[in-house]
């Protein structure tokens, strides 16, 4: 696959979501993008070691009140759905690790008594490792909300190349921040039950969102599971199958990657990137 965007998601943590990623990135047959957009624990260098060499802070733009203006009417706090702000008598609170940037309050402050002041929230972290161009966010300690950093990781995306995004685990808005404007996205489960609970989960939000998809089956045995037969009778394609193996947990536990520590496995991870550049480039399908 020579260009467009992959994210890869999960509905939980713990199904081997990063250790695909990475994998995907390794056996790309030309030089590749890797996003990590988990910036809240972003890990995937332990398998990639990328050397570093930028990193840069991103912002929000948070109110900040001028007392020389406020007439504390309160429509600053009315107007804010995150509850970023209260009034009080003779005092206008604000608390700046809830508020989404929005523009709302000094836009509408009839007295103009509130501008706009940064807040870092994170920073954006690059370097490389061989053909990958590595990129990464991390949030920082305190702040409440990731979407913004995440969607600043994603401005670096560049789209005459092929970029793998690593996905936050669950669900929630982190989670819809990274797949949105990506041409497909893979889920990763494993045979469980608690793997097919949030494998379904994931397939509502994907749906949602309109792109195509596809199933990875992480840590599997030969015993044709429920999650499978759930992918068949939602006709999701199973991409790939993941056997379990000793020899990969434990070259996993020391941070190598199961394409390193086992290279036939190549061929999956190629296979994958075939499937998904026949899918992007035909007839644009999508998980129904």
């Amino acid at each position: 696959m020579e260009k467009g965007v992959i994210t890869v998601a999960s509905g939980k943590g713990g199904t081997g979501k990063t250790t695909i990623a990475c994998c995907l990135a390794l056996s790309a047959q030309q030089p590749v993008q890797f996003l990590d957009c988990d910036v809240e624990e972003p890990n995937a260098h332990i398998f990639l070691k990328p050397d570093w060499n930028a990193s840069e802070a991103v912002s929000l733009r948070v109110p900040e009140v001028d007392y020389s203006k406020c007439t504390f009417c309160g429509k600053c706090a009315d107007i804010c759905m995150f509850n970023a702000l209260a009034v009080v008598p003779g005092q206008v609170l604000t608390f700046p690790e809830l508020c989404h940037s929005c523009g709302g309050c000094w836009a509408l402050c009839p007295e103009k008594a509130i501008r706009s002041v940064p807040r870092e929230i994170g920073v954006i972290e690059k370097g490389n490792a061989r053909d990958i161009s590595f990129i990464r966010g991390k949030l920082k300690v305190g702040t409440a909300t990731s979407p913004p950093l995440i969607k600043a990781v994603k401005g670096t995306i560049q789209r005459e190349s092929l970029a793998i995004l690593d996905a936050p685990p669950g669900t929630s808005c982190p989670v819809v921040e990274t797949m949105e404007e990506s041409d497909f996205i893979l889920l990763v489960t494993e045979p469980t039950v608690m793997g097919l609970n949030d494998l379904s989960l994931a397939l509502e939000v994907v749906r949602l969102l309109n792109i195509p998809c596809g199933v990875v089956i992480n840590r599997c045995n030969d015993v044709v599971s429920k999650v499978e037969k759930f992918c068949r009778e939602n006709s999701i394609p199973v991409v790939a199958k993941i056997p379990v193996n000793r020899d990969i947990a434990k070259a996993y536990a020391t941070g190598i990657p199961p394409v390193k520590a086992n290279p036939e496995l190549k061929e999956t991870f190629t296979a994958i990137l075939n499937h998904i550049e026949r899918v992007t480039t035909g007839e644009r399908t999508c998980c129904h």
